[in-house]
């Protein structure tokens, strides 16, 4: 890829997730890599403790969707923030109009 205007270059970062180690290259902040990194860290613990049993493959499709779970809720709690606001708006605006 190449380098957009105002955005960070590419760079190789490695990283290690229950014992096995990956590579990425990504133009992400490395503030926002590190939180990425802690979030999926954070999803592969809770299911460490309750499937001792479950290969690393199946964490690592279980740690998928719980993050996709989350993720299609806080897409939904967005439109409905965004649908609220603007029928906020909406509402100002008549009373605004209204009194004019």
């Amino acid at each position: 890829m190449t380098e957009k205007e105002g955005q960070n270059p590419e760079r190789l970062i490695k990283f290690e997730v229950f014992g096995h180690e990956y590579s990425l290259y990504t133009a992400a902040p490395q503030d926002e890599v590190e939180e990425i990194l802690q979030l999926v860290r954070s999803q592969f613990e809770k299911l460490l403790p309750t499937s001792s049993r479950i290969v690393s493959d199946k964490i690592a499709v279980l740690t998928c969707l719980n993050m996709a779970s989350e993720m299609v809720k806080m897409r939904k709690e967005v439109e409905r923030f965004k649908r609220q606001t603007n029928e906020n708006i909406e509402s100002l605006v008549k009373r605004i109009e209204s009194c004019l």
